[in-house]
């Protein structure tokens, strides 16, 4: 037996089948080519072929009444670039909204009193760092796309989590001047304001 594979070489294996014979199947056709050619257990063929369904990856159409599963190179590849250039908008997108917080940060240390609008400004940068860990993880399955596109989507992603650290840093130095002028401890801190005990740079 060989070894097991994981989520991704069977969504990849499966993919081969589609582009390299170019013709539709039935999901029974599939769960049993998929373990003959392709070594993907016949019981995981169904959720592996969903999995791809719902990332836009193959194509289901009823006809009759039966579903036929399909996905040509072509249109594989044009969905893919389509998602990595909105990919691109988002990170450029949250790069300027990186930018205004960092901005919004530094006029609010200007010898002003903590107030909410911290709070709130932590609580946009923790939405931003949760989207930015989603928006890393879809970029993984992208890994064996275009090299092009991938490499500049792995610039723009370390310019994007450069400005994380750096907002980041600047929570860093608000907390230390609230302990300083306030005599606040940094536990205090991070809990009137919603900051988790483990808030680091990335």
């Amino acid at each position: 037996m060989g070894p097991r594979l994981t989520i991704e070489e069977k969504r990849k294996r499966m993919m081969e089948i589609f582009h390299d014979t170019m013709e539709p199947y039935l999901l029974k056709e599939l769960e049993k080519i998929g373990p003959k050619q392709k070594g993907i257990v016949s019981q995981t063929v169904k959720d592996v072929v969903q999995s791809l369904v719902d990332d836009n990856l193959v194509r289901c159409e009823k006809i009759g009444t039966s579903n036929y599963f399909w996905s040509f190179p072509s249109e594989s590849a044009l969905r893919r670039k389509t998602r990595l250039r909105d990919l691109e908008r988002e990170i450029a997108a949250m790069e300027a909204k990186q930018t205004e917080l960092n901005e919004s940060v530094e006029q609010a240390m200007l010898g002003r009193e903590q107030t909410g609008e911290r709070a709130g400004l932590a609580e946009e940068l923790a939405e931003i760092e949760a989207l930015w860990t989603s928006q890393q993880a879809e970029l993984r399955q992208f890994e064996e796309c275009d090299p092009v596109l991938m490499a500049q989507k792995k610039t723009h992603t370390a310019i994007a989590k450069d400005a994380a650290n750096r907002w980041t840093d600047n929570i860093f130095i608000i907390q230390g001047w609230v302990r300083d002028k306030f005599s606040m401890d940094p536990a205090d801190f991070n809990k009137h304001f919603g900051i988790p005990a483990d808030f680091d740079n990335l």
